[in-house]
């Protein structure tokens, strides 16, 4: 879900050339759900190999990655490790919804209502650690590394920014912002088409956000920002406090220096205490090696050409667009 604070964000576009040699940890878990949800067949169902194994992920990961690779944007990629106890109650209501959305696609598919089942098949989306340690097989084959994060990716991924290890995040969710991060992008892993109702397609660019001028146009401090987004919600708090949107906890935060006393007032029924703890010291890991390689196009070969079924010829060209590129810099 994360933080919803896109309102208020003020964020500039940007070509991928202005990410030319610049480093940027993305978020996995962010960026695989994008793929599983968007990479599917007319029908709604994930793509497949002849096994029906489901390979949208790897579909995702191999043609945009490659494509920003070919861009000379250096990728790290940040995987989530075990959440926080609060986020079990959001992870519970999140499987709820996909149960209900596999009884509405049963029925969509009696009525052979494509319509139907392309909606509810996308709410029926799960990221598996199966499909994980595939994802991390892929990327590091593709020479990109790794970072396993004791906890949230994002929180991950900002620490690694904060320590100009990297020089953004990169994520549709503005969580790494609240975590610290001082830059971060969105539409990064996006398919750079997007096609409209009209049937028309647009350029998908990505936004640079800066977490300094958030702060300044919003006249905030991190402890404010991370205030209010406990006020809207967050994965640890779902939904926030009733009725109270971006907007109105904007101007709560700045009427109130004593939280214990803006938390009462808005009658939470939850420990803010708790939610801000999370923030402020999420478990990250200090001593991660950031480390590039040649992609090994023979371990990608056999990953996607002899266990997915994925088409060798079309492994094979985008391999040479990715090694035609000088990447001799990075490692």
């Amino acid at each position: 879900m994360g933080v919803k604070l896109s309102e208020l964000v003020p964020r500039k576009q940007i070509e991928f050339s202005d990410l030319t040699n610049k480093t940027i940890a993305v978020d996995a878990s962010n960026m695989i759900y994008q793929f599983l949800s968007s990479i599917r067949q007319q029908d709604g169902t994930p793509l497949s190999n002849s096994k029906g194994h489901v390979t949208s992920h790897l579909v995702g990961i191999f043609s945009r990655l490659s494509n920003l690779i070919s861009k000379n944007i250096k990728l790290a990629i940040v995987f989530d490790g075990k959440p926080p106890a609060l986020k079990f109650k959001e992870k519970e209501r999140r499987e709820q919804r996909k149960k209900l959305a596999e009884e509405k696609l049963k029925k969509a598919k009696e009525k052979e209502d494509i319509e139907a089942m392309q909606r509810y098949s996308k709410q029926t989306v799960r990221f598996t650690k199966e499909m994980a340690e595939e994802a991390k097989e892929l990327i590091k084959a593709m020479g990109l590394p790794v970072i396993q994060s004791p906890s949230e990716a994002d929180a991950q991924a900002a620490f690694m920014c904060e320590q100009k290890d990297v020089w953004a995040t990169a994520s549709s969710d503005f969580d790494s912002l609240v975590f610290g991060s001082p830059r971060m992008i969105t539409n990064l892993t996006l398919s750079q088409k997007r096609r409209l109702p009209s049937g028309a397609t647009v350029s998908t660019k990505p936004d640079l956000i800066i977490l300094k001028d958030v702060l300044e146009n919003l006249n905030l401090k991190q402890d404010q920002l991370i205030a209010l987004a406990i006020l809207v919600g967050t994965d640890y708090n779902p939904g926030g406090i009733k009725g109270i949107g971006p907007k109105t906890a904007l101007k709560l935060v700045k009427e109130y220096n004593n939280y214990d006393e803006l938390f009462k007032k808005v009658k939470a029924d939850f420990n803010w205490k708790k939610i801000y703890a999370i923030y402020k010291s999420m478990p990250i890991m200090k001593n991660y090696q950031l480390k590039w390689s040649e992609v090994n196009s023979e371990k990608v070969k056999k990953i996607l050409v002899d266990k997915y079924d994925f088409s060798e010829e079309r492994v094979t060209k985008t391999l040479k667009s990715i090694n035609k590129e000088n990447l001799s810099k990075w490692f």
